[in-house]
């Protein structure tokens, strides 16, 4: 079902958007050769709770969503705070179970959920490690790119079919492949909520999509709009860790993700 946040909601999603984005802010520079994966994650938990601790007011339980959480269909809960995804992993990569070593020239998903006051917000980035190939750079920037399309395209009376054929439309014109599988979501009351947003047209509720199809955007929902472009094919399969998400292929992937509140007008980026 999809929900409608309150104004109340709306402060407490605003201010969770803020913290998440400076602890994001604070991950992309540890992103280096020689960093380990593992070394991620015991930092976000330690941003988690120090900026939680130092904000005025004291502390209200801010965490994140990600560790423990067991979503459908999956053999066990997640075993880490965020995930941490290297070159051919798409999503999901669990950073304390890999221990993968950082090396110029990857490029780096990081992705979590937090809850502050009870609210989830999301967010995903994609970094280079340090001096990248030109073609990764540009997958990184086109990726990038069609998040922000996306963002355009979601005012308040349009519909999730605008949003899938904004980031299609840059996807394929950087001829990358889209993944199919893995979509954007509602957010805000959970980590994941309806409606489902697509990042590609034919997967819109109704079967058409494009302009005008699919669930209509009303002010007041909060969706995580996340782009997901591979280098290569748009094939994907799940690791045997149940979790980590690979490119077929065994090429680099990009991935973004913005959570966003819906307006008469623009949308809000929460996590800006």
């Amino acid at each position: 079902m999809v929900t409608i946040k309150t104004k109340e909601d709306i402060a407490i999603l605003r201010e969770g958007g803020r913290r998440h984005a400076a602890i994001m802010r604070e991950l992309v520079k540890m992103v280096k050769p020689g960093v380990f994966t593992r070394d991620i994650d015991t930092a976000a938990v330690r941003l988690i709770a120090e900026f939680d601790k130092n904000t005025k007011g004291g502390r209200d339980g801010d965490k994140s969503a990600l560790l423990g959480f067991k979503p459908h269909g999956a053999q066990r809960p997640y075993p880490a705070s965020i995930c941490v995804s290297v070159n051919e992993e798409v999503v999901h990569g669990i950073p304390t179970e890999g221990n993968r070593q950082l090396q110029e020239g990857d490029i780096v998903s990081l992705d979590f959920s937090l809850v502050h006051r009870g609210l989830f917000t999301d967010m995903a980035v994609t970094v280079p490690v340090g001096e990248v190939e030109p073609k990764l750079a540009d997958l990184i920037a086109v990726t990038k790119k069609a998040l922000m399309a996306g963002i355009k395209a979601a005012k308040g009376g349009k519909h999730i079919g605008d949003i899938a054929m904004a980031v299609e439309r840059v996807g394929r014109g950087g001829k990358y492949g889209i993944v199919e599988e893995l979509v954007g979501h509602g957010v805000g009351y959970g980590v994941h909520e309806d409606p489902y947003v697509p990042n590609y047209i034919s997967g819109v509720q109704g079967g058409s999509g494009g302009k005008g199809k699919g669930e209509l955007l009303k002010p007041g929902m909060t969706i995580a709009v996340e782009p997901m472009f591979n280098l290569g094919k748009k094939d994907v399969f799940i690791d045997e860790d149940g979790y980590t998400i690979f490119t077929a292929d065994g090429l680099p992937s990009a991935h973004f993700e913005h959570t966003i509140l819906i307006t008469k007008g623009a949308a809000e980026i929460l996590t800006a």
